[in-house]
């Protein structure tokens, strides 16, 4: 007489865990993850053999003017990373046109010739022609180099200046290249950038070289970007404006190259 009660006993025992078993399945479902956030990466590239604009550290690290800035730069615009690739000189604005970089900055000088094929950014930079030589050469000007082995790097303004006077040129990949030839004797005298020429002069203290200034004229350096990109042109202009205004800029000028930035 009592089973029938004791069926039923059990049966509500079981169905009651059953309940509570879904229950429990419901309420463990895995919360979705958070997706992390994408990185914003800027993509420059430079010929890192230009100091002090851009060069290798000890530790093989891009350092430099130039690259203490475009990292600026690329933090103030919201990049979460600025990625520098180095990429000889002569092949920068074509890596450019064809999207491996976002920017190219790497002591490029603003010329009409070059703006038909990179958007620049407003100018950063003040520099001049330098000629060096050993001591005791006496060069004065670019046409006392008349008839001189004169060194350069390739497709650079100091290139274009002594070839615009009718003179010969010797080409090199880098200016070092051409100063350390200097050294040897394989030539008589190097156009170049004069911030670089001076670095070179004072990472060699004892190698009897001096410079004057070519008296070429002023040159500005610029951040080249793709024609079409407007947008990061614009963003490139604003951040550069804001770098200026806050400091920023002069604090890194003037880690580089010993004084406060020049007014242009």
């Amino acid at each position: 007489m009592f089973k029938p009660k004791f069926r039923l006993v059990v049966a509500g025992v079981l169905s009651l865990s059953l309940l509570t078993l879904a229950g429990c399945g419901s309420t463990s479902a895995p919360t979705p993850a958070t997706p992390a956030p994408t990185e914003k990466i800027l993509k420059v590239g430079s010929d890192i053999a230009y100091a002090p604009f851009e060069f290798m550290d000890e530790k093989q690290q891009a350092t430099g003017f130039d690259i203490d800035l475009i990292k600026a730069l690329g933090t103030d615009m919201g990049y979460t990373k600025t990625n520098i690739e180095t990429s000889a000189f002569d092949g920068l604005i074509a890596a450019l046109q064809a999207g491996k970089y976002d920017a190219v900055i790497s002591a490029m000088t603003i010329t009409p010739d070059r703006a038909k094929n990179v958007q620049f950014s407003d100018k950063y930079f003040k520099s001049t022609q330098y000629i060096a030589m050993k001591k005791g050469s006496n060069f004065k000007t670019l046409a006392d180099l008349k008839g001189k082995k004169i060194g350069v790097q390739l497709n650079t303004t100091g290139q274009f200046a002594v070839e615009k006077l009718g003179m010969t040129t010797k080409k090199y990949d880098t200016t070092p290249d051409a100063l350390n030839d200097l050294l040897n004797g394989g030539v008589d005298a190097v156009v170049a950038d004069a911030p670089v020429v001076l670095w070179f002069q004072a990472q060699n203290p004892s190698a009897q070289i001096e410079s004057v200034d070519g008296a070429t004229g002023e040159e500005f350096y610029g951040i080249g970007m793709k024609l079409d990109d407007k947008e990061l042109g614009a963003k490139m202009n604003a951040s550069l404006k804001k770098l200026i205004a806050s400091g920023k800029y002069n604090e890194i000028y003037k880690k580089w190259f010993k004084e406060d930035a020049p007014k242009f």
